[in-house]
C-alpha cells in the first residue's frame, strides 16, 4: 500500500492478528475497516463509538487540513473527530475501506482512552506506545535504537 501523504510504500506491522500499514516517513497508519475496534479490544458491548458503522455516521469535521485520498479506492476521505473527547482528527474513506491516522493520532487516541479511565488492555497500550509514540527530543519511537 502507498502512503496517501508521502507516496511511498508503507510497512506492514502485525499485532494480535491485525495487520496495520504504517508509513516510516510520516508515521501515519492505515486501519482497514474494523481494525481500530479490534486494536482497542472492542467487542459488541464495548467501544461502541469505534464500531465502523458509528464512525461512518459521524459528521464531517470543520478543518482546513488538506484532504487525503484513500490508499485503496483513491476517493477523497472525510475528516472526522473521534475519541472520548472527540478531538482526534482522522481521515475516513467514504466507501468504508478504512481510516487514516496522521503521525501521533493513534497515540493521542490511546492517551484519551487512558485519561478517560476507559479500559484498554495493557498490551494494547504498550503496543501503541512502542509503535506510535515518538520521543519528542529524538524523533524516535519508543524502543528504537539511535
Amino acid at each position: 500500500m502507498i502512503c496517501p501523504i508521502c507516496k511511498v510504500p508503507m510497512l506492514v506491522v502485525e499485532f494480535e492478528e491485525i495487520e496495520l500499514d504504517c508509513c516510516n516517513e510520516c508515521a501515519g497508519v492505515w486501519f482497514d475497516r474494523g481494525e481500530l475496534l479490534l486494536l482497542f479490544g472492542g467487542n459488541e458491548a464495548e467501544r461502541i463509538e469505534l464500531r465502523p458503522e458509528n464512525i461512518d455516521s459521524l459528521p464531517e469535521a470543520p478543518t482546513t487540513e488538506k484532504q487525503r485520498k484513500c490508499p485503496l479506492c483513491r476517493q477523497k476521505m472525510r475528516k472526522l473527530y473521534i475519541g472520548p473527547r472527540q478531538t482526534v482528527l482522522i481521515d475516513a474513506c467514504p466507501d468504508g475501506d478504512g481510516l487514516w491516522f496522521d503521525g501521533g493520532e493513534v497515540a493521542a487516541l490511546g492517551r484519551q482512552y487512558e485519561e478517560a479511565e476507559q479500559p484498554v488492555p495493557r498490551i494494547v497500550l504498550r503496543f501503541i506506545k512502542r509503535v506510535f509514540c515518538r520521543d519528542e527530543a529524538s524523533g524516535q519511537r519508543e524502543g528504537e535504537d539511535a
